[in-house]
């Protein structure tokens, strides 16, 4: 696949910042990582008027990364695929079949996600045609370390923003941050530029005093970590003080696909799934049903204030998480909010609904502090009557 007059350009869907790990990789290969504009409504527009109608919402919106990709003049679209219970499996052969009938000549390849790290070295030999796995091996741990450092930025990001003063200050120095990491070409130099990144971000104006709630975002990964997905739901939420924790990220995942047992550390997601579903569910019924499940047990093991479930339209292992959650919600007394997101979905009426979640959460937080105030004075008077 060498080219030695011009690097081949390879374009991936967005997810978030995922593309900030994908081009780290690419680039240590010697290819041309190619970032399409990020997913608007022009993009979904692609999408959903090339596919199929009860098509979920991530199909739609990678086939319409793929579609401007190709028209910005991209030698490969690539894209990940999984063999288990969740319709990722045929995204690819529908997309590449979708494309081919569209006209596009860009050549289609898949990373299989079930091969671990086996496939990102042999998705890598195979996109840049080289064999030095010494470069291979660093590529791949330069991008895992970016995957982390992203989500590291993610979640001081999250705890900034929902105290921070002057609202987006908080958000400017996250953007901020992320050119810094796409600079970096070394271990070194990531290192170096994630320190740098946490400091600006620290240098927010924030309000540390504020009565903040704390939420878990659990649901389809794709639409926990894409913002135009979940229409900016952590910035919504941040301007209304909330701290919002993602459940699924792309760390979370590489634990349980693609990095070697011997360096993990703790409890990987999955694991901890398959411990806490099991009263609810018993086995993986595709997609991140089982994740999800546990995430509602281990919001109230930590006293989460409550916990929102994002899922596309027509998923089915979400819809089967979204019919366990009423007798969830009578065993742990944790508030719960299913929202199903598509093409169709309005930002009006999303907003009313995260806001009167929000309501919920605080008049359920006050309560119990009215509550634990009168059990206090109950002992009080009890001991002072005793004396």
């Amino acid at each position: 696949m060498e080219n030695k007059n011009k690097k081949i350009k390879v374009a991936f869907p967005h997810m978030g910042t995922i593309y900030v790990a994908w081009e780290m990789a690419l680039k240590k290969m010697g290819v041309e990582p190619y970032i399409p504009p990020y997913t608007s409504k022009k993009t979904l527009s692609l999408g959903t008027k090339n596919s199929p109608e009860a098509i979920c919402l991530p199909y739609k919106l990678i086939l319409g990364n793929f579609i401007e990709a190709i028209e910005g003049g991209v030698d490969y679209v690539s894209m990940i695929t999984s063999p288990g219970i969740c319709r990722l499996g045929e995204y690819g052969r529908n997309i590449e079949q979708v494309l081919a009938e569209l006209g596009y000549k860009a050549n289609y390849i898949e990373l299989s996600l079930y091969d671990g790290f086996k496939g990102m070295v042999d998705y890598l030999v195979r996109i840049s045609g080289s064999k030095n796995y010494l470069k291979i091996f660093y590529a791949i741990f330069l991008a895992v370390r970016t995957v982390f450092a992203v989500d590291e930025l993610q979640n001081f990001l999250s705890y900034h923003r929902a105290r921070e003063i002057h609202k987006g200050d908080s958000e400017k120095a996250f953007n901020q941050a992320i050119k810094l990491i796409r600079q970096a070409n070394t271990i070194k130099e990531l290192s170096k530029a994630l320190k740098k990144g946490l400091s600006l971000i620290s240098n927010v104006k924030i309000d540390k005093n504020k009565d903040v709630l704390h939420v878990d975002l659990t649901g389809e990964i794709y639409i926990v970590n894409d913002e135009f997905s979940n229409q900016n739901m952590e910035r919504e939420l941040g301007a209304m003080g909330v701290q919002v924790r993602r459940s699924l990220t792309v760390s979370s995942f590489l634990k349980d696909a693609i990095i070697p047992k011997i360096f993990k550390k703790g409890e990987t997601h999955l694991e901890r799934a398959y411990r806490l579903a099991k009263p609810y569910l018993m086995r993986d019924i595709g997609g991140d049903a089982l994740e999800c499940i546990s995430d509602v047990l281990y919001a109230k093991e930590r006293n989460i204030d409550g916990l929102i479930h994002v899922s596309p339209f027509t998923c089915m292992p979400e819809i089967m998480s979204q019919n366990i959650f009423p007798k969830m919600r009578e065993d742990v007394n944790l508030p719960i909010l299913s929202l199903i997101m598509d093409e169709q979905t309005g930002k009006a009426g999303y907003i009313t609904r995260l806001e009167a979640f929000v309501d919920l959460m605080r008049r359920k937080k006050m309560k119990q502090k009215i509550n634990k105030n009168n059990e206090i004075n109950k002992e009080a008077n009890k001991t002072a009557q005793k004396v």
